[in-house]
């Protein structure tokens, strides 16, 4: 039977399982979650209408598609749990510290954090005192609600009450931005919404994690503020997960580890770059080896692009409206000229397509380079080699006919697929990346561009979801994040769209009829940041490469000097072999040099007494294993070189 005819005062509201409800207009989504039944209506957090997030009481309207959302909707629930979170730990500071200033207080991945403005710094015994005001607030489930007052209203209040952050932030809003104010219990605050109807709501699977520095607006020419971050979960399960995860990850904390196995340092008088020792590098080489073999089996040609480019080019690109803040430069006085040292590639890659005449004969021309580039980071923002100023991009522009742009990035895209499951990361998972408010290109563009990307998706049967206006200025992304040994998502690959820069710089090409015409661009990298991605296999595998990968394979340690020789020539033999082995002929006890080489994460340690030495055998200890075994030292050797052969070189 079909639902009965609306009135006009009347609406029809369709739930998720399609059932349509004919309701009063004004009805709100927590009214009807009681009409389903009082389970729904205890549950309820909060409402989406017609895909919009709402407050349980907002009135609905107009006819709408409804979702009451519960603890089971994850991503939704765990989005206005922190959403809220951040308001309990903002009351809970204001409580206990009177005179303190909020300023914004949005999520973040995996929790929360709110900028305060006091002049006392708070410290790490600080933040239990705040918990447990928090817990209280939660105790005593505080009503929310939600009023609008007029722009002026809102911020003469704020002044009143010595929130001049609030105020300004208040001014700044778009002149047709309606201006809400959330009360939860007397405590309010300034915010879009939406937000639970009551305190209690939250739960307590909470905790505060650390305090840090920030500016006000992101800016260090403005006041330093002081920032509180948090977690906040579904329950207490989940919330013990996350703090176990942190644990393992401060254990595969690559900075510690890259110590430890003497991989890299960083020091003041070059911020954000990385000195490479001679076993991170062997690491770094090995990876880009790998990488190299891989494009070159897929017909790409490596080329090499100046460090240094005049301003002029940047300008004519784009980069110096859109990219110019994250740039450093280079004046040449005697020549009165500005040059930019190169954050990306994609510029001069097509100063070379540029060079010479092409014909739709030669497409697609697939130009890749492990190039230098450099990028202004903040000095708060720097983290290891994860994010520097400094770094080497494994990126690649691919040049084609437009219509052959699909096929191109599904081929870009089974190599990053492909290389991620090479490298030990099996869960992989794409977002599109749309138009960003700040482009370049008419919309007929970007709608090509956007549903080529979409289209090669559909091609390769991959689930997609979309990251509104988080496109580059030039054209929308696929962004390939894969997922670690502990669950943490990495953004690292992307393939880009591009019809703008050709254009920007004639680029052309002769058709098959004899006309000319402008090629597509592909945007391609596969690790992104060399540097980023290193700390990203540092910490999925604790430092405990696979051995193809690992700087040093394997060390041959000697239990008495009788046995050095031969040491020596098992070293010997395994470097002919095409291994990276080393000899330790310290005057140590062996159980001293075990140690060392675990601290060391030497995938290998091969013992060698007076007796292997006469038998020419190897003991075999494995990092990670009590457990040694004997072999021959010829059937070690093939052993070990097959087991260190890349994953690309290894027949199938």
């Amino acid at each position: 039977m079909s639902a009965p005819a609306a009135t006009t005062a009347s609406i029809r509201i369709t739930l998720p399982d399609g059932t349509v409800r004919t309701e009063t207009r004004g009805v709100t989504a927590g009214d009807i979650a009681a009409a389903i039944g009082p389970g729904l209506a205890k549950a309820a957090l909060c409402a989406r209408v017609n895909g919009r997030m709402v407050d349980l009481d907002l009135p609905i309207t107009e006819d709408a598609r409804l979702q009451i959302i519960t603890r089971k909707d994850e991503a939704e629930a765990l989005d206005i749990i922190r959403h809220d979170t951040a308001h309990l730990l903002a009351q809970a500071v204001q409580e206990l510290f009177p005179g303190t200033q909020v300023t914004i207080g949005p999520n973040i991945e995996d929790g929360f954090f709110y900028d305060f403005a006091r002049n006392e710094p708070f410290t790490t015994d600080d933040l239990p005192k705040i918990e447990e005001k928090m817990r209280a607030l939660v105790a005593a489930d505080l009503k929310t609600r939600r009023e609008v007052w007029p722009r002026e209203t809102a911020i003469a209040h704020f002044k009143s009450i010595g929130e001049e952050y609030k105020a300004q932030i208040i001014a700044d809003l778009p002149g047709d931005e309606e201006i809400r104010v959330y009360y939860h219990g007397d405590w309010h605050d300034l915010c879009r919404g939406p937000h639970l109807p009551s305190t209690g709501k939250i739960g307590t699977a909470f905790k505060l994690t650390r305090i840090s520095g920030a500016y006000w607006r992101g800016d260090a020419k403005n006041a330093q503020l002081q920032r509180i971050y948090g977690t906040a979960w579904r329950d207490e399960k989940e919330l013990k997960a996350y703090l176990t995860r942190l644990e393992e990850a401060e254990k595969r904390d690559h900075r510690r580890i890259g110590r430890e196995m003497d991989l890299f340092h960083i020091q003041e008088e070059a911020v954000g770059q990385v000195f490479w020792h001679a076993k991170g590098y062997t690491l770094f080489r090995t990876l880009e080896s790998y990488v190299r073999r891989k494009i070159e089996a897929r017909d790409y040609i490596e080329v090499k692009t100046p460090l240094l480019l005049d301003r002029a080019l940047w300008e004519r690109s784009g980069h110096w409206a859109k990219f110019r803040e994250h740039m450093f430069l280079a004046e040449v006085e005697d020549e009165k000229k500005t040059l930019a040292v190169k954050p990306m590639n994609c510029p001069g890659h097509v100063q070379i397509f540029n060079q010479g005449l092409k014909s739709y004969r030669d497409l697609p021309i697939r130009m890749a380079e492990f190039g230098s580039c450099h990028r202004y980071e903040p000095s708060g923002a720097l983290h290891g080699i994860m994010r520097v100023r400094g770094f080497t991009q494994d990126d690649a522009h691919i040049f084609c006919e437009p219509e052959r742009m699909v096929d191109e990035s599904v081929r870009a895209s089974e190599l990053i697929f492909e290389t991620y499951k090479e490298l030990g990361f099996d869960d992989v998972r794409v977002k599109l990346a749309t138009r960003p408010e700040n482009r370049i290109g008419s919309d007929e563009i970007w709608d090509k561009a956007e549903a080529d990307l979409a289209e090669a998706c559909h091609r390769l049967d991959i689930p997609y979801t979309e990251n509104p206006g988080e496109g580059a200025f030039y054209g929308p992304k696929l962004e390939f994040t894969l997922f670690d040994a502990i669950g943490r998502g990495w953004q690292c690959g992307t393939v880009q769209v591009d019809f703008n820069l050709p254009e920007r710089f004639e680029a052309e090409y002769v058709a098959e009829d004899g006309s000319r015409k402008r090629p597509a661009m592909l945007h391609r990298a596969v690790l992104g940041s060399m540097e980023r991605f290193i700390g990203v296999l540092i910490e999925h595998y604790g430092g405990r490469f696979p051995l193809w990968l690992a700087p040093t394979q394997i060390a041959v340690a000697t239990i008495v000097s009788d046995a050095n020789p031969y040491a020596d020539e098992v070293v010997h033999l395994l470097k002919r072999a095409g291994l990276r082995a080393e000899a330790d002929l310290r005057n140590e006890k062996i159980n001293y040099k075990v140690r060392e080489h675990s601290l060391a994460k030497t995938p290998i340690l091969l013992v060698a007494g007076k007796r292997e030495a006469e038998e020419r055998t190897i003991s075999v200890r494995r990092l990670g294993s009590d457990k040694q075994e004997s072999m021959s030292l010829d059937a070690a050797i093939a052993a070990f070189a097959a087991e260190a052969t890349p994953p690309d070189l290894r027949s199938a």
